[in-house]
C-alpha cells in the first residue's frame, strides 16, 4: 500500500468523526506489519476526558483483534496545519510500535512524514 492510498483511507474515516464539541474531524488509518489496515475517527464527550482520538481509536481496533507491531500510520485532518498526533496518542503508539511511521496531513491533502521517535524521543517505559 502506498502513503498516498493509506493517507486515503485516513481521509475515509475522517467522515465518521463524531465532533460536536471541536467541530475538528480526524481520521487514521494504522498499517499493521502484516498489511492489514485498521481505520479510526475521533468521537468527542461531553465528558471531555472520555473523548478518543482517531489514532487510539485504530490501534484500539487493531489490538483488539490480535496486532501488536505497526508500520505507520496516516492521520488525517481538515486544519491549515499539520494534523499531529497528541501526546497521549504518541505515548499508546509508543507502546507498541516507537520506530513506526506517522504521516500528517492537512487540508489539501498534502502530508510529511515523521518516525514516532522524533516525535516523541523520550516514552515513558516500565
Amino acid at each position: 500500500m502506498t502513503d498516498r492510498e493509506l493517507m486515503d483511507r485516513a481521509k475515509e474515516a475522517w467522515k465518521f468523526a463524531y465532533i460536536p464539541y471541536s467541530h475538528f474531524g480526524v481520521g487514521a488509518a494504522l498499517e499493521c506489519d502484516d498489511g492489514t489496515v485498521y481505520t479510526g475517527c475521533n468521537v468527542e464527550n461531553a465528558a471531555l476526558g472520555c473523548t478518543i482520538c482517531a489514532e487510539r481509536t485504530a490501534c484500539v481496533k487493531a489490538v483488539s483483534e490480535g496486532h501488536r507491531r505497526f508500520v505507520r500510520i496516516a492521520i488525517y485532518g481538515e486544519g491549515e496545519t499539520y494534523c499531529m498526533p497528541c501526546g497521549q496518542c504518541r505515548q499508546f503508539l509508543a507502546e507498541f510500535s516507537p520506530e513506526m511511521e506517522v504521516l500528517c496531513a492537512k487540508a489539501g491533502g498534502r502530508y510529511v512524514s515523521y518516525k514516532l521517535r522524533e516525535l516523541l524521543p523520550h516514552t515513558f517505559r516500565l
